[in-house]
């Protein structure tokens, strides 16, 4: 389970902080010209980036540096913006407190949280819209421990690249925080290892957690996008 408790963005003093100044985490994803990554694998990777930031002791710790940021973000509507960065653009994101992922060569830093109209001068420039990836031919995901997470997206429900990183990002937060906490606790212990596959869900109702949409991008409220659970 998380180590922070879980918030509750729809009561009435959420919804006030948030309108007054809202709070998003960023996703960054390394995209090279010459060799872009698989889609699938940036989704995975960033849903590992999500749960590695939650548990990292910054986070998690009484006076830990991020603790403060994260409480805050989590205080209102839960945004995750997903960025692209290549080159130089992508190293001087180094400079910035963040944790990264890497899934079949495709690499993914979550950011600490900031406030939706002040951005990191490292992250403001980065392109937010137009990421859009494909699985190579034969490609296939990596071999997972039976611990992982799987998350699952809905299928016919179609979503750019950047948009399913938002949706697998939170899938991945609300299972840290709301799933079993002995499976939580072997999903930590084995790294955080994630696997996306597209399918409805085949866990019950109580065993699994689902992404339901806001409606502000691509697709329209209330559409579940993705769920997740601990499969094996």
């Amino acid at each position: 389970m998380s180590d922070l408790p879980p918030a509750d963005p729809d009561d009435d003093a959420h919804r006030a902080l948030d309108a007054a100044d809202p709070w998003a985490l960023s996703l960054v994803v390394r995209v090279e010209r010459a060799e872009p990554p698989a889609h699938t694998a940036v989704l995975a990777a960033a849903a590992r980036a999500v749960a590695v930031l939650l548990t990292d002791p910054r986070v998690t710790e009484p006076e830990g540096e991020l603790r403060a940021a994260v409480q805050r973000w989590r205080d209102g509507r839960i945004r995750k913006i997903a960025r692209r960065a290549r080159g130089a653009r992508w190293e001087r994101t180094a400079a910035l407190p963040h944790v990264e992922a890497v899934v079949a060569g495709a690499a993914v830093r979550a950011f600490a949280p900031h406030p939706r109209d002040a951005v990191p001068a490292e992250l403001a420039p980065l392109q937010v819209g137009g990421l859009d990836l494909a699985d190579p031919e034969g490609w296939a995901p990596p071999a997972v421990p039976a611990s992982a997470l799987t998350v699952r997206l809905s299928p016919g429900v179609a979503m750019t690249t950047g948009k399913a990183v938002a949706q697998v990002g939170h899938a991945a937060q609300l299972a840290l925080e709301l799933l079993d906490p002995g499976a939580v606790a072997a999903w930590r212990a084995d790294g955080l290892a994630v696997r996306v596959v597209t399918g409805p869900p085949v866990l019950g109702a109580g065993e699994r957690v689902e992404v339901a949409d806001g409606g502000f991008t691509e697709v329209a409220p209330g559409t579940v996008t993705a769920s997740a659970g601990f499969e094996a």
